[in-house]
């Protein structure tokens, strides 16, 4: 083991982490754009607030969610920077598609496919970056990396409002090819993703464990059999032929957790909500739950540190829950500035789009910087930026959705990101502590499945379905607030098992049946 005060990063090292943060960016440029735009998308398709809900969180979040689990896999397996040049190169590709939608369902496949392109970057990029950076630096470059979500999310907000202004000043009528502003907007910011994908292409791929001095492992046979082996163990309904391979009780075992799902479902069906909403949480709960079946046979040591291990668990339930509110606030801000106060897409670009980059990007490096300098001291310390993060947004957010003017939403909002974007490169690093350096892809999909299936799949959507039912917007957002204690539990139980579980990490995955 090299001693943790004698490493260094590389000026490569730097320069690669520059090229997944311009990657990040572009990430959330394609995922969040749809924020400014969604109320001519409301208006041209004639949807309602719970289905702009569902466009942007579950329609993408359930499938990033799901694929990443395989593609995660195959990040530990295979090579991470052509990986996340191909799933670059698709998800920019769904983008543009989505300006040439000219319906919901139409508009809803293209951002299932934004979603299963967009699954393969953080599990390639987390791994990379932790195979580049020495342990002490890790959640600093990770929070450096992790900023991408605050400057993609603000440019969105920028580049789609000014898009749609000037289209429609430039193109009152007779557009070209008939497109609308927003449909403009969505091929303006996916086509330049092509360009990046080349860039990518030419990154060195690190020797894996290196930088901890730990033996490099020896080349996967076949990860492309594994990944479809991977597949079958998370897309329905392929997931009964995987658990049926694994004898009649898993089988057995996975029909009920089917049976449970399906009856969940309809009963929220029969209590009056949206069924495509339901079937892609279900979807998304059912296949999880098959594919850590399947880990635990097939895995052992993968699911005793990941699945089994409840400070993991704990460190993605606090952070989830954390995402829930933050891309609920950060989805609905725009249209509730432009419906509630009467802004203009430019302005409500600029501001909130300016103010999200620079907030989101001092809060998660300040709290990377933070959770490293906790770390040295407290073997719990970044999970202090988590609780912090779940915590001290709350009154910006109150007093930011009721708001009667502008600045007074610009400020709070401003605020609310900056405290609760410290705890995203501080839960990231927290979980990649947890594991040995061939399971980090992995680990990096399932810490994504509670950004994803709690907080995007659910967060903005409950907002908007609230905001249906309740003819306010203020009203949906503020009542996502009701998960704020139960993200503080799950962070103070990570914070008092963290230490033990990675003080034990080896010897766990030893008994578990690792090699080596």
């Amino acid at each position: 083991m090299i001693p943790d005060g004698d490493q260094r990063a590389s000026g490569y090292a730097w320069y690669v982490l520059a090229v997944l943060f311009v990657v990040y960016i572009l990430n959330f440029v394609d995922r969040q754009v749809i924020s400014i735009l969604a109320e001519d998308i409301k208006r041209d398709l004639h949807l309602r607030d719970e289905d702009l809900g569902f466009l942007y969180g579950t329609a993408f979040g359930v499938f990033y969610a799901l694929f990443g689990i395989p593609l995660g896999r195959l990040a530990d397996s295979w090579h991470r920077v052509r990986l996340m040049t191909v799933g670059l190169a698709l998800w920019s590709t769904m983008t543009a598609l989505s300006g040439l939608a000219n319906g919901g369902a139409q508009l809803a496949a293209a951002r299932v496919g934004v979603g299963v392109g967009e699954a393969t970057a953080s599990p390639s990029a987390y791994s990379l970056i932790s195979d580049y950076f020495p342990r002490k630096l890790r959640a600093t470059a990770l929070s450096i990396y992790s900023a991408g979500i605050y400057v993609g999310g603000g440019c969105s907000l920028l580049v789609g409002g000014l898009v749609v202004q000037h289209w429609q000043r430039a193109f009152p009528t007779d557009p070209p090819l008939g497109l609308a502003g927003w449909q403009a907007a969505f091929l303006a910011v996916g086509l330049p993703g092509l360009l990046l994908a080349a860039l990518v292409a030419t990154l060195r791929e690190p020797v894996r464990g290196a930088v901890e001095g730990l033996p490099a492992p020896a080349p996967h046979p076949a990860p492309f059999r594994a990944f479809a082996s991977e597949l079958l163990t998370i897309l329905p309904p392929l997931t009964l032929i995987a658990a049926a391979r694994r004898g009649a009780g898993a089988l057995a075992v996975n029909l009920v957790a089917l049976a449970a799902v399906v009856a969940a479902v309809a009963l929220l069906h029969a209590m009056g909500e949206p069924l495509p909403q339901w079937i892609a949480v279900g979807t998304g709960v059912y296949a999880v739950f098959s594919w850590a079946s399947a880990l635990r046979q097939r895995d052992p040591p993968t699911f005793a540190l990941i699945v089994g291990t409840p400070a993991f668990l704990c460190v993605v339930v606090a952070y989830g829950l954390n995402a829930f509110l933050s891309y609920a606030a950060s989805f609905w801000a725009a249209p509730y500035a432009m419906r509630a106060l009467a802004v203009s897409p430019a302005e409500a670009g600029l501001i909130l789009g300016g103010g999200a980059a620079l907030s989101g990007f001092l809060g998660v490096t300040s709290g990377g910087l933070i959770a490293d300098r906790l770390r040295r001291t407290n073997p719990s310390g970044r999970l202090v930026p988590v609780l912090c993060g779940a915590v001290l947004p709350v009154p910006f957010l109150v007093i930011g959705f009721t708001a009667s003017a502008p600045l007074t939403l610009y400020l709070c909002l401003f605020a609310s990101q900056y405290v609760a974007s410290w705890g995203l490169g501080s839960a990231a690093a927290a979980t990649q502590d947890l594991v040995l350096p061939r399971m980090r892809g992995t680990a990096t999909a399932t810490f994504f499945i509670g950004t994803t299936l709690l907080g995007l799949a659910l967060g903005p959507y409950l907002a908007g379905r609230i905001s249906t039912l309740s003819g306010s917007l203020s009203t949906g957002m503020l009542a996502l607030l009701a998960v704020v204690p139960l993200g503080v539990a799950a962070g103070v139980a990570a914070y008092r098992l963290v230490p033990e579980a990675e003080r034990t990490r080896e010897a766990r995955a030893r008994a578990a049946g690792e090699l080596g």
